[in-house]
C-alpha cells in the first residue's frame, strides 16, 4: 500500500463526509460530557495540522496533530475510511503523525480516547506503537470513560 498525505485537505467533499461520519460515531459511542472530537472547524485552528491519506486518489484515512507546547503534541481525529478498514491505514497515518512530531522536536506525543469496547482496536494500535497509559494532560478531565496515552519521542 502506497499512501500520499495531503495537508489541510479540509475542503474536499470526501474528507468532509469522513469527518462528519467520525463525529457522528464518536457522539454515538461516547458519553456527552466525554466526547472531545474536533469537528472540521476545530481542525482549522492554527495549532492543528490536518492530513488526509489517499491511495490512488481515494481517501482512506485522516489524522491531525495539535501542538500543545513547543515539546508536546496531541494526536487528534484519526479515522480510517470504512472501506479501508483492516488494510493498515490507521497504522500508516499514526506513523506519519509520529514522524512529523519527531521532526518538530516534540519530546512527547499524547492522546485521549475512550476505553470502552468500541475503542479496543484503537487502543491496541496505540499500544503496539509504543503509547502507554499516562495521566491526563491539557484541559481534559479525568473521567472513567477516558484513557490518556503518551509516548516519548
Amino acid at each position: 500500500m502506497t499512501l500520499s498525505f495531503h495537508v489541510g485537505d479540509l475542503e474536499s467533499f470526501d474528507v468532509q463526509a469522513l469527518l462528519d461520519f467520525h463525529c457522528a460515531q464518536m457522539h454515538a459511542i461516547s458519553p456527552p460530557d466525554a466526547c472531545r472530537v474536533l469537528p472540521a472547524v476545530g481542525l482549522r485552528d492554527p495549532s492543528v495540522t490536518f492530513w488526509s491519506a489517499r491511495e490512488d486518489g481515494e481517501l482512506v484515512g485522516v489524522g491531525a496533530l495539535k501542538e500543545l507546547a513547543s515539546d508536546h503534541g496531541e494526536l487528534k481525529s484519526m479515522r480510517t475510511a470504512p472501506a479501508a478498514l483492516g488494510r493498515g491505514v490507521g497504522r500508516a497515518v499514526l506513523r506519519h503523525i509520529v514522524a512529523e512530531a519527531r521532526d518538530r522536536g516534540y519530546a512527547r506525543l499524547s492522546l485521549e480516547t475512550g476505553n470502552t469496547e468500541p475503542f479496543t482496536p484503537a487502543l491496541r494500535l496505540y499500544e503496539s506503537e509504543g503509547f502507554q497509559p499516562w495521566g491526563r494532560f491539557g484541559d481534559y478531565h479525568d473521567i472513567p470513560f477516558s484513557s490518556f496515552l503518551s509516548r516519548r519521542l
